[in-house]
């Protein structure tokens, strides 16, 4: 049975949410699920992952999984609402210990909260590992460059990338979070673009340069051949000087704070407060 896939997109984070099922009235994941947040009232809100539950209502689909492709430094996850309000088990991929580790101590967010079972994901999932939903097999990549926890859910040719790599007009993710490394997302990116020319590409964001049409599906045939930042004849240390150079320009993401303070507990707000690091200029 082949997998279908239904995007949904968040306007104010730029950011593709997606439900990956085999069958009307079968199993379903969510991919990337967002909360609404405005940061300058502090208010947060559940319209857009509302409209996700409506549609696995209305297809009366059975939620499995929601899984985060990385803990997203620019939106809200919807992942701990969604499995209150219609189950599921939260995933990611393991290197989320490392991430939980440096924003816990900046955060001071007691690290017993990350494994105490009530706060955390569901499952951590290893290189190379293979899930199921309903008829459907997933098989996660290991991906990490962007951040240490980036993963890719390959499922019936279709690869969730995350922020790894965007539409061949933007390019390719920034390194320069704690754990990023712009020589492991070349790897990561070379490992995508060993999957097969036809497998489809779907993005976490897209940003509409120059003001064109939303898209956030491409090809891995398609990226190798037209990605703007990393092609299949670029070479490493190209874009490593590429990578570093373009990320000291970059402005820090205006949701960083809070939603790292979200996410790394799988979607989980705080009771009151979020914290804002102070540093001397």
């Amino acid at each position: 049975m082949k997998a279908q896939v239904h995007a949904f997109y968040h306007q104010d984070t730029s950011t593709l949410s997606y439900i990956v099922f085999d069958q009307p009235g079968g199993h379903a994941i969510v991919i990337d699920s967002v909360l609404d947040f405005s940061l300058s009232s502090g208010s947060v809100g559940t319209k857009f992952s509302d409209g996700l539950i409506a549609f696995l209502q209305e297809h009366q689909l059975t939620l499995d999984w929601i899984l985060e492709t990385h803990a997203h430094a620019d939106h809200l996850s919807a992942a701990s609402y969604l499995k209150r309000q219609v189950g599921g088990k939260i995933g990611v991929g393991k290197g989320i210990t490392e991430v939980q580790k440096v924003f816990g101590e900046l955060f001071a967010i007691p690290q017993a909260r990350f494994s105490s079972g009530e706060d955390g994901f569901d499952h951590l999932f290893e290189d190379n590992e293979v899930f199921s939903f309903g008829s459907l097999t997933g098989h996660v990549l290991a991906t990490p460059g962007h951040t240490s926890d980036s993963v890719t859910y390959v499922i019936d040719g279709n690869a969730f990338v995350g922020d790894t790599v965007f539409m061949p007009d933007f390019g390719t993710a920034r390194c320069d979070f704690p754990g990023g490394d712009a020589a492991m997302l070349f790897d990561s990116i070379t490992r995508i673009y060993a999957l097969p020319d036809e497998t489809r590409i779907w993005v976490c964001h897209d940003y509409q340069p120059g003001g064109r049409a939303l898209e956030y599906q491409t090809t891995v045939a398609e990226s190798k051949a037209n990605n703007i930042h990393l092609q299949q004849h670029t070479t490493k240390l190209d874009f490593i000087h590429f990578r570093e150079q373009r990320d000291h320009q970059l402005e820090v993401p205006k949701l960083l704070y809070p939603s790292v303070q979200v996410n790394i507990l799988a979607g989980q707000l705080p009771e009151h407060f979020f914290k804002i690091p102070v540093r001397e200029m």
